[in-house]
């Protein structure tokens, strides 16, 4: 039988969750996990994991969350539109990493499953959604390569083309309209996956998941060694603006989780612990900083 199983995949994110918490820590070595397990009557539950002020990392937010209700809002329907209205279940995690190093990326994974079902329809409706992207802040060709070329690799069991599609996927998704701009240098996006059965989709949204941090962690590793200074950190600052203004203005899980009622101290975990803005800036001609928007902030095949 190929039924979709919310309870099957609630048991792995929670899993994956834990995983992840404890690959970071180690790597971190001082950093830990604060656990803080939440409820919600009539909405949901969740645990909200966040490492603060480690060695490496700034702050760290590992959410886990099963919510449920009698209305799907729009923001989870933009593709869609039938099903706004319809009673819904969703269990997600989502990973966001904020490093203290300006040339360690920040970076930002989420795997969800949604099942809806209309009324007087028997037969639930049901998909995943979800992947990975890298959002650095000092630019290096060979980590970008290995990060689109980790993404392909895991891809490719699952057939011809997939890469490409969600490689563009993630294109255009995290892409700040007002500044035309991309926001980092993606890696993969995909929503209202089914096709081929719940089995195939799962597995595939597993290998996401999974993938993540042997992905992200080499790259961390070979830039923590880096020496920075006032400047470096004054421009992370910068383009942590930017993180902000496109979860606030564009991102489909904080909309989904405001316009839902969810949990604001988890939906806002995401947000990098400091940011700055400053007017009309513009990188000095030759400098790395600009090199930032004329090499990585660009649509380009990687590979």
């Amino acid at each position: 039988m190929d039924t979709p199983d919310i309870f099957l995949v609630k048991e792995f994110l929670l899993s994956l969750q834990e995983n992840i918490c404890r690959k970071l820590e180690k790597v971190d070595c001082t950093g830990i996990f604060i656990r803080d397990a939440w409820q919600a009557p009539g909405k949901g539950a969740g645990r909200s994991c966040i490492l603060k002020n480690g060695t490496i990392f700034e702050q760290i937010g590992v959410n886990f969350s099963h919510v449920y209700g009698d209305s799907m809002p729009i923001f989870a329907t933009a593709n869609r539109p039938d099903l706004a209205g319809c009673k819904f279940e969703a269990v997600g995690i989502s990973v966001v990493i904020h490093p203290n190093n300006p040339y360690i990326p920040s970076s930002h994974a989420n795997i969800r499953f949604f099942i809806a079902k209309k009324p007087k329809n028997t037969q639930p409706i049901w998909w995943f959604g979800g992947g990975f992207d890298l959002t650095p802040f000092y630019g290096f060709i060979e980590d970008v390569v290995f990060w689109h070329k980790s993404a392909y690799d895991l891809c490719q069991p699952f057939g011809d083309g997939l890469y490409v599609r969600y490689k563009k996927w993630c294109d255009d998704y995290f892409y700040l309209r007002h500044r035309n701009e991309q926001r980092g240098v993606g890696g993969l996006f995909f929503d209202d996956l089914c096709i081929h059965g719940f089995n195939h989709s799962f597995q595939f949204a597993k290998a996401v998941g999974q993938s993540f941090c042997d992905t992200y962690i080499p790259i961390l590793e070979k830039r923590k060694v880096l020496a920075w200074s006032n400047r470096e950190r004054d421009f992370q600052l910068y383009r942590r603006g930017r993180y902000i203004e496109f979860n606030l203005v564009y991102d489909r899980g904080t909309l989904f989780g405001l316009h839902s009622g969810g949990r604001i101290e988890s939906i806002f975990i995401s947000m990098p612990p400091l940011a700055r803005w400053e007017y009309d800036y513009k990188p000095q001609k030759g400098s790395p900083e600009e090199a930032l928007y004329r090499d990585f902030l660009i649509v380009k095949d990687w590979l």
